[in-house]
């Protein structure tokens, strides 16, 4: 197998260390044939799909890529802003912002870059770029908070099969989940603050993330326990009772049973109850992409009126939001740790938060 070519080399230059923000991907364009070389990418993988590979090809090729992508093309199409995916957006304008941020606090040495799972930026791409730079030292971060062998593990899977190719490897971190961070907790925390001190508080808050099959818990992967644990902080961040919130699953696919409760099916049953107002947080999306803005706040927004309910409100996910940006910077820096760069107390985060939009950071 031949290796990838190397860049020049300058002696005397310094050795730099690399912060790489992955993301799940999105298509180029909502249309169909954009969501087609999505969805195949995506959908080939033999992690996000674990059928026997004669059969899923036959299934993917024959049924799934001639039929889904026209209807996924008119759902993105309903999300899609004159700036893009707004999934790509957000994750591009997080890196700007803790590149600015690091920026800030005297981190300018640290280089900060996104990439794709699927799609563009493409993991390739990215690393090569990093090696333009220098990198010798890279943290590669998936925007993952709990952990899934289809998401988590499958971006460092690209890593590695990028790395298999590198003549000269760079020093490589990669960060397994957050789940439990106490600053990724505390930024969703103020995030639900700031919604309710603006709309009041609803009747019953729904924690929603994304649904796997259930036989991947069966298997040992860890994702049921990560959301369990994310929604049992959360809930005692916003002191709440146990009747006062649920957690529930989306994204249901296919005819096999996947993790319960579902989240569509827990709104109709919550309208029918007389529940007035839900309130939904998905905490598992750190950007609001198509599984947050179309199926949850369309979607399942009409399912719980028609069975009754009176008001709807998605929370909107972590985005740019400064408690999120200072809480990745925390979960950077602490993982880069012994790589020259120390980490910084709450006091020197919150006082550089003005001074990083300045630079330019906000979006």
């Amino acid at each position: 197998m031949p290796y990838l070519a190397e860049p020049a080399f300058a002696h005397g230059t310094p050795a730099r260390t690399a912060i790489l923000l992955v993301n799940l991907g999105t298509p180029d364009a909502p249309t169909r044939a954009a969501v087609r070389r999505y969805l195949k990418e995506f959908l080939s993988d033999p992690r996000v799909v674990e059928i026997p590979r004669p059969l899923w090809w036959l299934i993917l090729n024959g049924v799934i890529l001639n039929l889904r992508p026209a209807k996924s093309a008119a759902k993105y199409a309903l999300i899609w802003d004159q700036e893009g995916s707004p999934l790509k957006v957000h994750t591009e304008r997080q890196a700007k912002l803790l590149r600015g941020y690091l920026g800030a606090q005297g981190h300018s040495a640290l280089v900060v870059d996104f990439a794709m799972r699927y799609g563009e930026p493409s993991i390739d791409a990215v690393l090569a770029r990093l090696k333009q730079q220098r990198c010798e030292r890279i943290l590669v971060l998936p925007l993952y908070p709990q952990y899934a062998a289809s998401t988590t593990a499958t971006a460092l899977d690209a890593v590695s099969a990028c790395l298999r190719r590198t003549r000269n490897i760079p020093e490589l971190r990669m960060l397994r989940h957050f789940h439990d961070h106490p600053a990724y907790i505390a930024a969703l925390a103020e995030g639900v603050r700031r919604h309710w001190a603006q709309l009041g508080k609803p009747d019953k808050l729904l924690m929603s993330f994304h649904g796997l099959p259930r036989f991947t818990l069966e298997r040992g992967d860890p994702y049921h326990c990560d959301c369990q644990k994310t929604a049992r902080l959360l809930a005692e961040a916003l002191a709440l009772a146990p009747e006062q919130y649920q957690l529930s699953f989306q994204s249901r696919f296919g005819r096999a049973e996947w993790l319960q409760p579902y989240t569509a099916a827990t709104l109709a049953q919550w309208g029918r109850q007389g529940v007035r107002r839900v309130d939904v947080v998905c905490p598992g999306f750190v950007a609001d992409c198509l599984e947050t803005l179309e199926e949850i706040g369309m979607e399942c927004r009409a399912e719980f009126l028609n069975a009754g309910g009176k008001e709807f409100h998605l929370i909107p996910c972590l985005n740019e939001s400064d408690a999120w940006i200072q809480a990745l910077a925390q979960i950077a820096l602490e993982h880069a740790r012994g790589w020259g760069e120390p980490v910084p107390d709450a006091g020197a985060l919150a006082r550089s938060r003005e001074r990083a939009k300045a630079l330019g950071a906000a979006a």
